[in-house]
């Protein structure tokens, strides 16, 4: 798997024509492929991390955050309930990317990896190599993933590409996974620095950096990783993805991981203050016993900051829409927005890092554009994003592995489910060998949905909600529906105890 580093491409685009660069790159790099099949249709998959569907107004969110998601929908099909089997970045992903719930992939930590034994089973691997197989994340987390596929794909990105500074070290080295741990995070960037030699002189680079790069633009600071020193404007990083897959031979797959909108919100100028004069207040709910019990007004302004983060994301995604329509890659190319998971701005709690598994930080986008498409189509049953793997299979001809935990999508070639039971983990306090005994899992089944703590307290504890008539999730049916809490108790127990005993 080539890795280039930023300085490389630098390099590159000095000694020969920025319409070749990434061209001659590929080809140098033995990613030309011989008997290119340009029938085959391209995929190319954007994630947003840290994206509910929940503050997205193409989902119906009162405030307008994404217009250009909306102008994108005209044209696509539109999932309303779709979750994340995971809340957080390691188990989002690798659910996305190898259609297996956190239980049996075992991303169930922030060490992240999977089991050695699942790493063959991904999509880069199961679209095969006559595709050309591409990824690129910002998130170091979602590297970590995308480094124990190594084998299966073509070419991955540093994570510094498309940015302004590069104190990345380790894309430098083969085995980033290694390099990342036991450089970035160990010497430099974890909450208790290994080297307190060479720390305060990266940091002071990084600051540096961050003072010459200063932008009107952007008066909150430029976007940025919430642990690592990857800074980059939005308008670069788009620009620089539609140039890049408008040279690409088709057939392709890429995988485009980016870090916002993640905290730290960093908005453009022109949407700070744009929600002001909307006085709508979300719906007040009460603080959760799990939560960090972060106060009201911290929770408020968060969201504000985050809105408009949304708002200048999607400006600069309607540019990359347009920019490859005027291209005529849309005409062959599969295009999927979704996200790794959610964010919470409630119940005392803000961001991911929780036990909590409440819609805001499971419910994702999931916006797909077949080649051609010209009208919307909305689809409202529940969906999970392990149902992303057998569908991108099935849409370019693909075989779907009988061990794939997601059912293909309704309107892509599966059928409404009215009764499908699909699950979200959340576990990071788990081990990737041993069985789960501190986690939350939520089961969907319909419209109810089922929330189960294990191992937070003495006593293990259940939550019932009607997602079709209580969105909010206000209502706690548990108690007074016993026989529909019971059954669907049993269910969730019986599947919980049967994967913990794999692990046992």
């Amino acid at each position: 798997m080539p890795r280039f580093s930023r300085r490389d491409l630098l390099k590159l685009a000095a000694i020969v024509p920025p319409a070749v660069t990434l061209t001659r790159m590929v080809s140098d790099r033995n990613l030309s492929l011989s008997n290119q099949n340009t029938a085959q249709p391209n995929v190319i998959i954007v994630l947003f991390d840290a994206m509910t569907a929940r503050n997205l107004s193409v989902y119906g969110y009162e405030r307008e955050t994404t217009p250009n998601f909306k102008r994108f929908a005209k044209r696509s099909t539109v999932y309303h309930s779709h979750n994340s089997a995971g809340n957080f970045t390691v188990p989002g992903t690798s659910s996305l990317l190898t259609g297996l719930y956190p239980w049996t992939h075992r991303g169930l930590n922030l060490g992240g990896s999977i089991a050695r034994d699942i790493v063959h089973r991904n999509i880069f691997n199961l679209i095969g190599k006559d595709y050309q197989r591409i990824a690129f994340a910002q998130n170091i987390w979602a590297d970590y993933i995308l480094s124990q596929f190594q084998g299966d794909i073509d070419l991955t990105l540093p994570p510094t590409m498309f940015g302004i500074s590069d104190h990345i070290l380790g894309d430098k080295f083969r085995d980033t996974n290694l390099a990342y741990r036991a450089l970035d995070d160990f010497l430099f960037y974890s909450s208790t620095p290994g080297s307190t030699a060479f720390y305060p002189i990266e940091k002071a680079l990084h600051s540096i950096a961050v003072a010459q790069n200063e932008s009107p633009d952007y008066p909150k600071g430029l976007p940025k990783d919430a642990t690592h020193p990857i800074l980059y404007r939005l308008d670069d990083l788009f620009s620089g993805l539609s140039s890049f897959v408008n040279r690409l031979s088709p057939p392709f797959l890429t995988y485009f991981h980016l870090f916002s909108p993640h905290y730290p919100s960093r908005p453009t100028k022109k949407f700070i203050g744009k929600f002001d004069k909307n006085k709508w207040q979300p719906v007040n709910k009460p603080v959760h016993r799990l939560s960090d019990h972060v106060s009201k007004i911290n929770i408020r302004n968060e969201r504000d900051g985050y809105d408009e983060y949304l708002a200048t994301i999607d400006d600069e995604f309607g540019k990359f829409i347009d920019t490859l329509d005027a291209s005529g890659l849309m005409k062959n190319t599969y295009l999927i927005l979704t996200s790794d998971h959610g964010e919470m701005f409630e119940r005392g709690e803000t961001k991911h890092n929780t036990p909590l598994l409440y819609d805001p930080v499971v419910h994702i986008p999931l916006i797909i554009s077949a080649p051609g498409q010209q009208e919307r189509n909305d689809i409202y049953s529940p969906t999970n994003s392990v149902d992303v793997l057998p569908t991108l299979l099935s849409l370019v001809g693909k075989e779907i592995p009988e061990w794939c935990d997601g059912q293909l999508l309704p309107g892509l070639g599966g059928k409404d489910d009215t009764n499908r039971i699909s699950f979200t983990v959340e576990a990071k306090q788990s081990f990737i060998f041993s069985p789960i005994k501190i986690g939350t899992i939520a089961m969907r089944k319909g419209k109810y949905k089922l929330i189960y703590y294990t191992g937070y307290e003495k006593e293990d504890s259940f939550e019932l909600y009607d997602q079709e008539n209580d969105q909010e999730e206000l209502n706690d049916l548990y108690s007074s529906q016993p026989q529909l809490a019971a059954s669907l108790r049993d269910e969730l127990l019986t599947r919980f105890q049967e994967e913990n005993k794999k692990r046992a």
